[in-house]
């Protein structure tokens, strides 16, 4: 058995430093946690970029981050005034509940942790450990290295390749996407899932009067939240076929109501995935995912009355279509629509093309460094899906001759091939919970590895 006494983690955000608080509560390892931007460091992307009014999609009771300690965020909130376990908290205070968590731990762990302000640029492993080498030039060695990279940037679609500021944002997160945006101006959102109803609200909030269009290939947008009557939760998983599956979520949803039906899928849904063919994986994508996502990803009731009484404005409209091609039209782009189950091409103009599409996931198309110098050396592989890392249960790397790397491991939203469901707070806790109880032998104390 691998002897684990020093544990490197490449990435500070949610993922990475809720593994390294994990390790350091369940276990005696040193951890060296490596985050090039502090103030990601403990937030991610997700709390870190966060405006004023961006509020989480799940009640404040479902988001401890600690699985073991269910009210724990509850608490945190309820003690500052902040909301309580029914609030939709703002997650600027996720943020700071997050960043508050890993200066407690830093102060009780004293030398155990170290956290370094620099980029991981190279990883190797060999028999003997797992080398790092950081953008600073230091390099340092661990038992095993976790890289924790969150998700990365959106990809341009090709219609938008060579297009730039301030006609095309590739960041969606970026606080300026209203600047310099007049009442009679336009923007296109890419997408219209949860990345832009977040850029909706950050144009909102920054003043932006004009019109707001966000296509997406079916025009889906998320649903809210609502309150749902008691049932009595389903016992074991679903199985057979994906067709099969469907029908019996719509029956269930005819029982109990849609919410309650997807929302008691949620123990099951990683191993219900596991257990997909790679052909049944890859028609979930191709036709189900967009209506997925739309009803298992839901935003507050508040966020979705913000975005309807937009729409009564006519200050946003939600559109089925895809974009063909895009010219610059003096300081606007022209942007060509194909409308959905329509030959025809629409051409709107726009002062500003934000792109909402969500995560790169595709290794093939990474520019990260560290992620290029693992996958160019066989080190990585991406799964069979191409939307992450490929992975073993237990987060080992599986590298290009399908061996597991015993030193190296992935956690987060890149595992999203094996897992599926890994995006969510519930899904990492839980992962990186489950992993520091392994590195650090807790599950065996306790008699949880027999």
């Amino acid at each position: 058995m691998l002897r684990v006494d020093h544990v490197a983690i490449v990435g500070g955000g949610f993922s990475g430093a809720l593994l390294a608080i994990n390790l350091l509560r369940h276990g005696t390892v040193r951890v060296t946690l490596i985050e090039r931007r502090p103030d990601r460091l403990g937030r991610g992307l997700a709390y870190g970029a966060a405006q004023e009014d961006h509020v989480l999609n799940v009640r404040a009771a479902n988001m401890s981050a600690l699985p073991d300690q269910p009210g724990h965020f509850a608490e945190w909130l309820g003690t500052r005034s902040l909301g309580q376990e029914g609030s939709f908290a703002r997650r600027r205070d996720y943020g700071a509940y997050l960043c508050a968590m890993l200066d407690e731990m830093r102060s009780l762990a004293g030398d155990r942790l170290t956290i370094l302000q620099d980029e991981a640029v190279d990883l190797t492993t060999a028999a003997d450990g797992a080398f790092l080498t950081l953008k600073s030039g230091n390099r340092f060695t661990a038992d095993v290295a976790v890289v924790a990279s969150g998700n990365l940037p959106p990809h341009d679609l090709p219609a938008l390749v060579g297009k730039g500021r301030p006609a095309y944002v590739n960041d969606p997160w970026a606080t300026d996407i209203a600047q310099g945006l007049g009442a009679q101006d336009s923007v296109l959102l890419l997408g219209s899932g949860l990345t832009a109803v977040d850029c909706t609200l950050s144009l909102d909030s920054g003043g932006f009067k004009g019109r707001i269009i966000a296509i997406s290939r079916r025009g889906l947008a998320p649903h809210a939240h609502a309150q749902t009557h008691p049932y009595a939760v389903r016992g074991e998983r679903l199985n057979g076929p994906a067709s099969g599956l469907v029908h019996a979520v719509r029956a269930r949803s005819a029982e109990i109501g849609w919410r309650n039906a997807v929302d008691e899928l949620r123990p099951f849904t990683q191993d219900m995935w596991r257990a997909a063919s790679p052909a049944e994986r890859s028609r979930f994508l191709r036709h189900l995912r967009p209506y997925w996502d739309v009803h298992r990803h839901r935003i507050a009731p508040e966020v979705a009355a913000r975005l309807d009484a937009l729409q009564v404005e006519g200050r946003l409209k939600v559109r089925a279509a895809k974009i063909v091609a895009a010219q610059n039209d003096g300081d606007e782009l022209a942007v060509d629509l194909r409308p959905r189950c329509h030959a025809a091409i629409e051409t709107v103009r726009v002062a500003r093309v934000v792109n909402c599409t969500g995560p790169l996931g595709d290794l093939r198309r990474v520019k990260d460094p560290l992620l290029r110098n693992l996958f160019d050396r066989g080190d990585i592989r991406p799964d069979p899906l191409a939307i992450g890392i490929d992975v073993d249960r237990q987060c080992h790397a599986i590298d290009a001759s399908g061996n597991a790397q015993e030193r190296l491991l992935i956690v987060g939203p890149m595992t999203r091939g094996a897992h599926w469901e890994i995006v969510a707070v519930p899904d990492i806790r839980r992962q990186v919970w489950a992993l520091a109880r392994q590195l650090t032998s807790a599950h065996w104390v306790e008699a949880e590895g027999l």
